[in-house]
C-alpha cells in the first residue's frame, strides 16, 4: 500500500496536486496544522504566492514543524512558490523560508503574469520531454554542492533535487501529465 501524501493546504494549487496524486492511486490528505504532518509518507508544497504561504505557515504554527520534518527526511515535492519556500535564500524580498534546500532562488524570474509560458523540458529521469507550465515562475540562481540539477531553461536550473527534496519552478500539476509526481514518488529514479 502506498503511503499517504500530504498537500500543504494554506494557499495555491492544492486541488490540482490532489488530482495529480489521485490519478496515480496515491492516498492524500490536507496539511494545515502541525498535527496534520503525523503519519504522512510524503509532502507536496504547491505553487501559489510564496510570501502568503510562508506567512500563513507561521500563523498556523506549521512552519517550524515543516522544517523539522523535511530536515528529518520527509520526501517532499515543492513546485513554483513551493520551490521558493524550501530554498535556503532568495535574491530579493523578505519572507519566511524553510531553508532546507541549498539553493538561491530568484522570484518571478521569467517575468510577470502576462509573461507566463509553456515549453517542453528535458528532465533527467524522464525519457520524453515534459511540458512545463511557467506562471510568474522562479529560477535557481545558485545551487549548493549537494544539489542535482534535473532540468534547465537556458542556463537557469528550473528543477532540482537534494536528498529527499525535489523542487520545480513550473507547475506539473496543471498538465494532466503525472510523470513528475511519479518521478518524485519513485525517489527520482525514472
Amino acid at each position: 500500500m502506498l503511503p499517504t501524501v500530504g498537500v500543504l493546504a494554506l494557499q495555491g494549487d492544492v486541488r490540482e496536486h490532489l488530482w495529480a496524486l489521485e490519478r496515480l492511486g496515491v492516498p492524500t490528505c490536507l496539511v494545515r496544522l502541525p498535527e496534520d504532518l503525523e503519519g504522512i509518507g510524503g509532502l507536496v508544497i504547491p505553487g501559489g504566492e510564496s510570501t502568503t504561504i510562508g506567512r500563513l505557515a507561521e500563523r498556523f504554527g506549521v512552519l517550524g514543524p515543516l522544517r523539522a520534518a523535511l530536515l528529518a527526511g520527509l520526501p517532499t515535492l515543492a513546485t513554483c512558490a513551493g520551490m521558493i519556500l524550501v530554498a535556503g535564500s532568495v535574491v530579493e524580498g523578505d519572507q519566511p523560508l524553510l531553508g532546507v534546500l541549498d539553493i538561491l532562488v530568484r522570484r518571478n524570474a521569467f517575468g510577470r503574469q502576462n509573461e507566463s509560458f509553456e515549453m517542453d523540458l528535458e528532465v533527467k529521469g524522464l525519457e520524453q520531454p515534459f511540458r512545463g507550465v511557467f506562471i510568474r515562475a522562479p529560477w535557481v540562481e545558485k545551487v549548493g554542492a549537494d544539489v542535482e540539477v534535473l532540468a534547465r531553461v537556458g542556463k537557469h536550473p528550473v528543477m532540482v533535487r537534494s536528498g529527499t527534496v525535489m523542487a520545480a519552478s513550473f507547475h506539473p500539476e496543471l498538465t494532466g501529465d503525472s510523470r513528475i509526481h511519479r518521478l518524485w514518488l519513485q525517489g527520482g529514479e525514472g
